[in-house]
């Protein structure tokens, strides 16, 4: 059966890679977000990941924000998607996966090479000037995956993104839960794993439920990046039932 669910899988990375190749270069901004949104609602389905959104903003909106959240998985990213499609920031190395990085490319993820310090202040003025016109831009502070339990320290660099575009921090905390409400192991994308091996873990896990938590914006007006890094990474250690103990 696991290896149906792989097989349907493939065939709908073949309709995004279609969908991305032949409706992408004639269709507007919008249509391409319902396009991203829908093929991630469809992969997580045959993935039998079930999304929750839980608002706890008090139903603050998401536009003119910059969205950071906890990472887990390579899920993250759908998950996301499949509440309104956004632009990732991610590492300049996931551009050459094969397919998954050509993917990700035509979606609007945004590349960073680190250590390169010229590339690195054009991608940062790219993202104060998209969030000024009001892209949906979201990323990862911890700047890795960590396993569900565990919340890495927020790297406070992209923050100043918001800072000098003057757009509040919208904060997310994603969790994968079992029937049970305990955290699903099979969630965990972490050390030398594979996304293979990921995915295989994911199919013949059962089915799990991703929860997105929607939680208070932080402003970011006078403020210092490590500041607000750090708020943000407080918030969603709260969201997430965690005590930050460093």
């Amino acid at each position: 059966m696991p290896n149906l669910r792989l097989l349907r899988v493939l065939v709908h990375v073949f309709a995004g890679v279609l969908t991305c190749a032949f409706l992408f270069p004639f269709s507007s901004d919008a249509r391409r977000s319902h396009f991203v949104r829908r093929w991630s609602i469809g992969l997580l389905h045959l993935c039998r990941v079930e999304v929750r959104f839980i608002d706890q903003s008090g139903g603050q909106l998401a536009d003119h924000a910059l969205i950071v959240a906890n990472h887990v998985s390579w899920m993250d990213i759908f998950v996301i998607n499949s509440w309104q499609a956004c632009h990732f920031v991610a590492k300049s190395d996931i551009r050459s996966w094969p397919i998954a990085g050509w993917l990700s490319a035509q979606a609007g993820t945004i590349f960073l090479a680190r250590g390169k310090q010229r590339e690195v202040r054009r991608i940062y003025e790219g993202l104060v000037h998209q969030l000024r016109e009001n892209k949906r831009i979201a990323f990862f502070p911890e700047g890795t995956t960590g396993a569900q339990g565990n919340l890495l320290p927020f790297h406070a660099n992209l923050f100043e993104a918001a800072i000098e575009a003057q757009v509040p921090i919208l904060p997310f905390a994603v969790r994968y839960v079992d029937a049970q409400g305990n955290l699903h192991p099979a969630a965990d994308f972490i050390g030398e794993m594979t996304f293979a091996e990921s995915m295989k873990l994911i199919l013949k896990s059962g089915g799990m439920r991703a929860e997105l938590i929607q939680l208070p914006s932080i402003p970011t007006d006078g403020a210092h990046r490590r500041e607000v890094a750090q708020r943000a990474r407080e918030v969603v250690a709260n969201g997430l039932g965690q005590v930050l103990v460093d």
